[in-house]
């Protein structure tokens, strides 16, 4: 069974356990690759000492061995800066009302997959497999793709984390008043419900059930 981290809304970022890798007594580190070229030096023949041109391809093995492992390190430290910011993007859809969608290897009566739907409010976000899953308060485990929409703007987190995530981000204006304009040229106003999204494009679906893209409106309250 995969390791899994739970993040809660109570639980703090820097509480994430680091994921350590280790490396088997078969791997020469630099440290011991250091090693065996002073022990080589100690215990040179002085009458047969070792070539200059040996020692300088030795010493550039070390240096390559060093840019290596600290790449390696380098690579692993923005992974994981990655995964934190991942974090604290999705951490902002606890306590959120969402609708899902499944799609089943059942098919229809025309020969399409059979695509489950519903809704639930997501109590966790945990990392399975260095993947983030959702846990809805049902128990049901959700992947990003399978998150249609947001339909509920409550949040038990902080008002000042900032998202990367456009659709966690514009669920923050759900609840908002708007002012939009109709094609007749009248100024209108109306409240957000919802968000989603429409071919890669955010929608904002206000109480009318219009939906507008985000340079169609203004807000009203802040």
């Amino acid at each position: 069974m995969a390791e899994m981290s739970a993040i809660t809304s109570d639980l703090y970022l820097s509480n994430i356990k680091k994921v350590q890798k280790q490396t088997g007594n078969s791997v020469l580190g630099k440290d011991d690759f250091l090693k065996l070229l002073i022990t080589q030096l100690q215990h040179q023949d002085p009458t047969n000492p070792v070539d200059d041109k040996e020692f300088i391809a030795q010493m550039a093995q070390f240096s390559t061995l060093e840019q290596m492992q600290n790449m390696t390190k380098a690579m692993e430290d923005l992974f994981e800066s990655q995964q934190e910011t991942q974090l604290i993007s999705y951490i902002n859809l606890i306590g959120k009302k969402i609708t899902w969608h499944e799609i089943t290897e059942e098919l229809d009566d025309k020969g399409l997959p059979i695509v489950n739907e519903g809704q639930g409010v997501i109590s966790e976000v945990k990392f399975k497999d260095g993947s983030p899953v959702f846990v809805l308060e049902d128990g049901k485990e959700l992947t990003p793709s399978n998150i249609s929409s947001v339909v509920d703007g409550k949040s038990n987190t902080s008002k000042d984390t900032v998202s990367d995530n456009p659709l966690v981000e514009a669920s923050m204006l759900i609840g908002k008043t708007v002012k939009y304009q109709d094609e007749n040229g009248n100024f209108l106003e109306g409240k957000i419900e919802s968000v989603t999204t429409n071919n890669q494009v955010i929608e904002y679906i206000l109480d009318n059930q219009l939906r507008l893209k985000k340079d169609q409106f203004e807000i009203v309250d802040k």
